[in-house]
């Protein structure tokens, strides 16, 4: 089966296909947590949940995830970031909470738009998956990522969760 990279990291965009990024602008680095406090910042667990998500860590992704949102409920790239983690770990349950949370903040984007339907896809829900992706084009016709998951869908292929991207 062709090897289909899951991408909800910022910068990182596989030619295979997947989701869209998180938001493609760098979130600023926070100081690492010292010793003393031992905690993360919204920002500095999102960093990292984007950097484990990239590297097929996802328990550990949706950790920072988690922890992203706990403490900020407002930080839309780490609801769409825990929503992909969750994907990555067939919790499609809490995967669409992630996504309902996201939308009710920020409204229905391209990048959720078009995650969501790569969440179907991993499902093997084709016929919700397909609506998504359209929708998504319809959005931005020319976007490569939303293309190829399209071309994916429609070569009957299912993605690989278990390969690492």
């Amino acid at each position: 089966m062709r090897r289909i990279a899951f991408v909800a990291a910022s910068c990182l965009t596989f030619a295979g296909a997947g989701c869209q990024s998180l938001s493609g602008d760098p979130v600023p680095s926070a100081d690492p947590p010292t010793f003393e406090t031992g905690i993360l910042s919204s920002n500095e667990a999102n960093r990292l949940g984007r950097a484990d998500l990239a590297a097929g860590n996802y328990g550990n992704a949706e950790r920072h995830f988690r922890t992203a949102v706990e403490k900020d409920r407002n930080d839309v790239p780490s609801w769409i970031g825990l929503a992909a983690a969750y994907d990555n770990l067939g919790r499609f349950d809490l995967a669409d909470r992630a996504y309902r949370e996201a939308v009710a903040l920020q409204g229905e984007t391209f990048e959720i738009i078009n995650n969501r339907g790569y969440s179907y896809l991993l499902r093997g829900d084709r016929k919700r998956a397909l609506i998504e992706f359209k929708r998504a084009l319809a959005l931005d016709p020319t976007n490569e990522v939303a293309r190829n998951n399209l071309r994916l869908l429609q070569s009957g292929e299912r993605p690989n969760r278990d390969v690492p991207i």
